[in-house]
């Protein structure tokens, strides 16, 4: 098969799967969560296999074990959870009042001394019309999502379905992947085994490792702002390990979301707030000192940037599905971004003369990709 024709053929193959996507991006999360779910479980369903006991036995207790872990979770942070939204709700007015008058007290002066004392009402009429308009845009999509019946559906769907289907995905994972191994073109099968294990490595460190920090940084977070008092620290703890995984955004909207809150109850004791504030620079120190080298490495090869840009142009093509798929598929496109390159700088094109063919995948990755 000539150049033309292998390009044809796997673009083919590639707008494929986008148009499958698009099509089909409102009934596949179920089926995206239970092939993540399947890919980091099957690990473990190989360990236990491999003390002697059968595939199916090994599928059964691990799932098993992941759906009681997930269900006691639930049993105990949902209550706490929607106490403290429920809370949220009813303190919120009060709250933004109590951070108005400080910034009338407080900065009263300041626009005062440079004739800006319309423009502080401006702002204060301003910000008590928006946060009133985002109040009850919050309440019609919480009262949408309760009573949708489609949202409901889909979250059935999700929680019932997602489980059997990684069931099935587990039980059969290693005849699938031989399977497809088999379909690989026998010319390039070694290269291609190389990157798919290059890939393998970026996305499972990825995965497994961020997951892990994810619940540390949340539970971390949710138990020091709860033991300091702060109001709703516990839900502010929960958000910020659970969008820890987009790089910076999680502890920033943690940080800002505390401070705010502890403004608008501790003020004037500062010391209050500093400590608010110190619990996510602890956070911060842990995770990049502690967590991040423990569990990630320098191997996972996903460049903050990188990462970002994908969650969002994901989203933003297939909505949540894109969403789940966002860090796989960037890992995927970022091996193969670097073995293109490779291939470029040992080419004719690049050096002008008579080009070398390169390795497929180096062991030393540049992680900026």
């Amino acid at each position: 098969m000539t150049l033309q024709r292998q390009i044809g053929f796997w673009s083919a193959c590639l707008a494929g799967l986008i148009l499958f996507l698009w099509l089909f991006s409102g009934i596949l999360m179920p089926f995206v969560a239970a092939l993540i779910l399947a890919y980091l479980l099957d690990p473990l369903v190989d360990l236990i296999e491999r003390t002697g006991i059968g595939r199916l036995a090994a599928t059964c207790f691990v799932l098993l074990v992941f759906v009681l872990f997930f269900i006691l979770m639930l049993i105990a942070a949902v209550p706490l959870l929607g106490e403290q939204i429920t809370a949220l709700s009813a303190k919120l007015p009060g709250s933004i009042a109590r951070l108005q008058r400080l910034l009338a007290e407080q900065g009263g002066p300041l626009f005062e001394r440079f004739g800006g004392a319309e423009r502080l009402q401006s702002m204060q009429a301003s910000l008590a019309a928006s946060v009133g308009d985002a109040a009850k845009w919050l309440a019609g999509l919480l009262t949408s999502l309760l009573t949708g019946g489609q949202a409901i559906l889909g979250l059935l769907s999700l929680l019932v379905l997602t489980p059997v289907i990684a069931f099935y995905m587990i039980l059969d994972w290693d005849r699938m992947v031989a399977t497809v191994d088999s379909w690989l073109p026998r010319q390039h099968r070694a290269v291609i085994r190389e990157l798919v294990g290059e890939m393998d490595q970026s996305v499972a460190g990825f995965l497994r490792g961020q997951a892990t920090i994810c619940v540390l940084l949340g539970l971390f977070y949710a138990v020091g702002l709860s033991l300091v008092g702060l109001h709703f620290g516990f839900l502010i703890g929960i958000i910020a390990g659970l969008i820890n995984f987009i790089p910076y955004v999680g502890s920033l909207t943690g940080l800002v979301l505390s401070v705010g809150v502890a403004f608008g109850q501790f003020w004037p004791e500062w010391s209050m707030i500093v400590v608010v504030a110190a619990i996510f620079a602890a956070g911060q120190f842990i995770e990049g000192n502690v967590l991040q080298p423990k569990l990630l490495g320098k191997a996972v090869g996903l460049h903050p940037v990188w990462l970002m840009f994908a969650l969002l142009a994901f989203g933003s093509l297939f909505g949540f599905v894109g969403v789940m798929l966002a860090v796989p598929l960037a890992a995927v496109i970022g091996v193969l971004v670097r073995f293109a390159l490779r291939q470029y700088l040992a080419s004719r094109l690049y050096s002008g003369g008579r080009g070398a063919a390169v390795a497929p995948p180096s062991p030393a990755r540049d992680t900026d990709s």
